[in-house]
């Protein structure tokens, strides 16, 4: 179970690495923030780059200077929600730096660069430097030969790994196929309990012809019964047909 917890801890780690890098993207670039990064009054971000060729882009008038404007003044539109960013006299240069950004950049690149497990040969939480390969079909759980040997799971019964996925696989394919067999033989119970409704209704809404004339032949009396007789036999008999 601990093993199975250090595996879980891991994935969650490398999701929560993954969400913070897609906060981490320039919407322009489509790259990792280039430092320096500029906060805009609306509060997103932008690699100042990104920021001086949307200005030059929204402004190409302006006199620029080595690929760079060096008019001061002028607006361009934040490329997230569209807020409209007026500009002072230090124009692109006039933004402010979000330090914090960078910093959080510095950290993530950092943690990137460690040795990362392998998250398809996880590693036993009791004994480091095992992997996990054998499974305790006592406690069902996935373990260490360790574990086995010396460990928590000594009097235990155990099977290799790889068995007892191949075990399970095959009895959830089993299970899916009897759930998809039993599906199909509703579906045709269904189809017939909506015909035989068809039928019925059909029969109710447009009686047969001998059924009609037998109907219309009875007289009162004694004569009315056989012909209640012939009505109800026809009837039946359409259906069964």
């Amino acid at each position: 179970m601990s093993a199975s917890l250090n595996y879980k801890s891991f994935s969650k780690e490398q999701q929560t690495m993954d969400n913070l890098e897609k906060q981490l993207i320039c919407p322009i670039c489509l790259e990792m923030f280039t430092k320096p990064v500029v906060i805009l009054p609306c509060q997103h971000n932008l690699c100042r780059k990104c920021a001086s060729d949307i200005f030059q882009a929204s402004n190409p008038y302006l006199p620029t200077r080595g690929g760079t404007t060096v008019a001061s003044g002028g607006r361009f539109r934040c490329p997230s929600c569209r807020h409209e960013v007026v500009l002072d006299r230090h124009g692109i240069y006039g933004l402010q730096r979000n330090l914090l950004v960078e910093n959080i950049i510095d950290i993530y690149k950092q943690e990137s660069t460690r040795p990362e497990k392998k998250s398809d040969q996880p590693m036993c939480e009791e004994h480091e430097e095992e992997r996990i390969n054998i499974y305790c079909l006592n406690c069902e759980v996935p373990t260490c030969s360790l574990c086995k040997v010396f460990g928590a799971h000594k009097d235990c019964q155990v099977a290799p790994l790889t068995h007892v996925f191949q075990r399970q696989k095959s009895e959830l394919s089993d299970g899916i196929a009897v759930l998809v067999g039993s599906n199909d033989r509703v579906q045709g119970v269904i189809s017939q309990l909506e015909d035989t409704c068809k039928t019925i209704e059909t029969g109710f809404e447009d009686p047969p012809l001998q059924v009609q004339a037998a109907a219309s032949g009875s007289g009162n009396g004694a004569d009315s019964e056989p012909a209640r007789h012939v009505f109800s036999f026809s009837w039946l008999n359409s259906l069964n047909e």
